[in-house]
């Protein structure tokens, strides 16, 4: 469909179209008398254009009959009635009309032809629109065209008017037909979808159907404008359609509905072409969204001040699993806080955390930090010396690499860490959040105990995005997996089990500490009541400097966000996250 406008479409039946294909020999077979020993001759298209004359009387005795509703009649004055018969019905009984005009109009050129399709006329036409013999367009001058040669025909307008009951509003078009001649030396209408309207081709179909306005603005979850350089038009038109998708039914929404006449594709692919508007519908309501215009703007504030680093930080309410902001730097560059994909380094290990505490350990246990980690290719830490002593939670806190390593090929299976990620806090179920995203990656099974290593700290092959990660801190918070949605009322997938109250708050226990003594103490200072957070730090190969992460909760909010090239988490998401949670005073 061509140059149509997008629009919300609930209900209304259609019938697919047939389309016509290029010239060729159509064998059209006469009824056999009964009784007789041979049949009329086939009827078929002829290379020889026809006479003025008779593309003339062949526009007007097929527009004749198809505006009287003699359908039968009308298909029979084309080169393939079954095909024509379909359509025919189809538009009458689909679209509806009260009352139909049919007056021919003329020759027409390929340019009006074209116009009116949308599609490229013809550079150098080989022939002219004048219905003589010698002189009519070609086939590819048709509204039939097909890539190969064929018969010529001649181009002929017509000019429609459709009536419909309850209104007096009538819908006016410019229509084409491509007359030719069949081999009994009658004209007929070389049948396709565009002898119903220009902008009909293939297996769409023409329907009158429910149409809504579309929403009167966009707002935020407190009803107010919604305001955010990261949430550009592209973003929200997305959002829309994917909402009007995904969301159940309103019974109420019939009321508002207008109607009109759409071209569709049936495998919805494209946009519905919104021909003529019956019925007006009512004015469209507010577009509501859970962004907090608030927290957004704390958001697109803090990706502003990354200086021109790119990076992207998504907050997310753990009770609801509602978006609440979302930014990215650039703002108008790709929608990485849902579609990156990057190590998140040590903010991994509040999932190796999880799985290392239903396998038994607890905070208090053991767990040694030497200064490099056991597998074959040994991982040293960020920082010097070795503590043997240490508790897990200490380790946590101070983001110990190799304790998280060796503990974790002590007491995991390969595959613990990812059957955890999704069983757990539902990363891979393919989130339908309303915006296109990407969900976390966590290989179920590595190639090595180097790459499960690894794993383990949020290097290797794992792979998440700021939403990922803020979803896992705020499961963490609320301890119940609430998949992340920007539009209220969204379905929201659940995860196979939740975690352990007993296990959930260990963790709560561990991202406090860490907060209030840890690597995070500094970022945190003034935000530690019941609050929690981890650093996080990622290499990149060829890169000098690491990719800063940062994940934290206060109240009902989780944060977490990436700064590529930032550094340590505390030196660029770390603050980027804070200002979010300040914002929110939650």
């Amino acid at each position: 469909m061509r140059r149509g406008a997008k629009i919300g479409i609930i209900t209304g039946v259609s019938v697919a179209v047939l389309a016509g294909g290029g010239y060729g020999a159509y064998s059209l077979m006469g009824g056999s008398d009964s009784g007789s020993s041979s049949a009329k001759k086939p009827r078929t298209v002829v290379a020889e254009p026809p006479s003025a004359e008779q593309a003339t009387n062949g526009a007007k005795d097929f527009l004749a009959a198809w505006a009287a509703g003699e359908l039968d009649k009308a298909a029979a004055l084309t080169d393939d009635p079954a095909a024509a018969t379909t359509a025919l019905t189809a538009f009458r009984d689909q679209v509806k009309p009260s009352a139909l005009t049919l007056a021919p109009a003329g020759p027409a050129t390929p340019q009006a032809f074209a116009s009116a399709t949308g599609t490229p006329a013809p550079a150098k036409p080989s022939a002219s629109a004048t219905p003589s013999a010698g002189a009519t367009p070609g086939a590819a001058d048709s509204p039939s065209a097909s890539a190969s040669a064929g018969p010529a025909g001649v181009l002929m307008g017509f000019k429609a008017r459709a009536e419909f009951a309850g209104t007096n509003r009538v819908w006016d078009y410019n229509g084409f037909l491509n007359v030719v001649k069949m081999s009994d030396n009658t004209p007929a209408v070389h049948w396709a979808p565009t002898v119903i309207h220009p902008h009909l081709s293939g297996n769409e179909t023409i329907a009158t159907q429910q149409v809504f306005a579309p929403p009167s603005t966009v707002v935020d979850r407190n009803g107010k404008p919604l305001q955010g350089a990261s949430l550009t038009p592209a973003l929200l038109s997305t959002l829309q359609d994917n909402a009007h998708k995904l969301l159940p039914p309103d019974p109420n929404k019939d009321q508002d509905a207008g109607s009109a006449v759409v071209i569709s594709d049936p495998a919805g692919k494209g946009a519905a072409d919104k021909l003529f508007t019956i019925v007006e519908p009512k004015p469209g309501k507010p577009f509501k969204v859970t962004i907090d215009n608030t927290i957004q703007a704390a958001a697109e504030k803090a990706m502003t001040d990354l200086g021109g680093k790119s990076g992207s930080v998504a907050a997310i309410e753990p009770s609801t699993g509602q978006v609440l902001a979302f930014a990215n730097a650039p703002a108008n560059g790709q929608n990485r806080a849902f579609t990156g994909l990057l190590a998140p380094g040590s903010t991994m290990k509040i999932v190796t955390s999880t799985a290392l505490l239903e396998a038994g350990v607890n905070p208090d246990t053991v767990v040694a930090c030497p200064e490099k980690s056991s597998n074959p290719v040994a991982i040293p830490n960020d920082f010097p010396g070795a503590f043997p002593n240490n508790t897990l939670q200490q380790d946590f806190m101070v983001s110990c690499n190799t304790a998280f390593i060796n503990q974790g090929l002590t007491s995991l299976k390969p595959e613990t860490l990812s059957n955890t990620a999704k069983d757990v806090f539902g990363i891979g179920l393919e989130w339908k959040t309303g915006l296109p995203n990407t969900d976390g990656k966590v290989p179920p099974t590595p190639g090595s105990k180097d790459e499960q290593a690894m794993n383990y700290i949020g290097q290797g092959k794992v792979q998440m995005n700021p939403l990922a990660i803020a979803s896992i801190t705020a499961t963490v918070q609320s301890g119940a997996f609430k998949q992340p949605i920007l539009v209220p009322g969204l379905p929201q997938q659940a995860a196979a089990r939740q975690i352990a109250p007993d296990v959930a708050g260990k963790l709560r226990a561990m991202m406090n500490a860490t907060a209030t003594g840890g690597t995070a103490k500094d970022v945190m200072a003034g935000i530690t009541d019941n609050a929690g957070a981890k650093t996080g730090s990622a290499e990149v190969a060829g890169a000098s400097t690491t990719n800063s992460w940062f994940t934290a909760f206060r109240g009902n909010i989780a944060v977490a966000a990436e700064v590529q090239g930032g550094g340590h988490g505390v030196d660029a998401a770390g603050p980027a996250v804070a200002s979010l949670l300040k914002a929110a005073g939650r």
